[in-house]
């Protein structure tokens, strides 16, 4: 078997949110760097100093991946660490919008510096648990974020995505989209599937799940994303018994 390039990756947690994130995510020997926007307040000079020692000498063929909420310190840090970033690292970021569709708003300014932003509204977790508050599905979101990085990662670096490998993934993300970067374990199909373009759907299942659950699962999405350049896949995955792991990576121009 000819094994593929590998790419390193990089994850840049900002802020508290953007931070816990990062420190779910299980890769071995993976960069992971998280900052905290206090000491950017308390001493931009040598703050900015640091930062450019961090990231001008990043690989050209990295991923560099950007986690943060949606707050105007973060953006700014952001922006900071892009002025020392070289120009062909692959740079995509991952954005917390709590209660707020992305893809409904006008295009910022900073987003040009992306090939893709990929936001989570984090609808899953603040409908689930409408009780809890905003801080507890905070952290849920940093555990399943988290995991769906390690999972991705996963996939892409031991071929185990159907029909996907890294040349797929760099076509579907490569371009100034907006997208949505998702592990699920149940789908909600009265979401807004339907406003994506491209993208893959992967869908693992367990070992115990009937096969026919898995293509109902199927069907529905490509009811949903008829005539859309969709990658699909389902695979059979020992250990998961049964669990259905969907991870869908679904993208359109901004």
């Amino acid at each position: 078997m000819i094994h593929m390039a590998s790419f390193p990756h990089i994850f840049v947690g900002i802020g508290n949110n953007g931070g816990k994130v990062v420190q779910n995510i299980d890769i071995e020997g993976t960069p992971k760097i998280v900052i905290n926007p206090t000491y950017y307040l308390l001493g931009k000079a040598s703050f900015r100093q640091n930062l450019k020692n961090l990231f001008w000498n990043v690989p050209d063929d990295a991923i560099l991946w950007f986690i943060l909420e949606n707050k105007p310190i973060n953006i700014e840090i952001m922006q900071v660490i892009l002025e020392y970033v070289p120009r062909k690292p692959l740079k995509l970021a991952y954005v917390l919008t709590p209660q707020k569709e992305l893809v409904n708003e006008e295009k910022p300014q900073w987003a040009e510096e992306f090939d893709t932003v990929f936001y989570d509204s984090l609808w899953e977790f603040l409908d689930e648990y409408t009780s809890s508050s905003l801080g507890s599905a905070f952290q849920m979101t940093a555990k399943n974020i988290g995991l769906m990085f390690t999972r991705l990662y996963y996939y892409l670096e031991n071929q185990m995505l159907v029909n996907v490998d890294y040349a797929d993934f760099f076509n579907m993300i490569k371009g100034n989209n907006i997208g949505i970067l998702r592990l699920l374990k149940k789908v909600d199909f009265d979401w807004h599937w339907g406003i994506w373009d491209r993208g893959l759907v992967n869908i693992l299942v367990g070992e115990k799940v009937p096969l026919s659950y898995a293509h109902k699962i199927l069907n529905t999405f490509q009811g949903l994303l008829k005539e859309k350049d969709i990658i699909w896949g389902i695979k059979m995955e020992e250990g998961l018994e049964e669990q259905v792991e969907i991870l869908s990576l679904l993208v359109k121009r901004w």
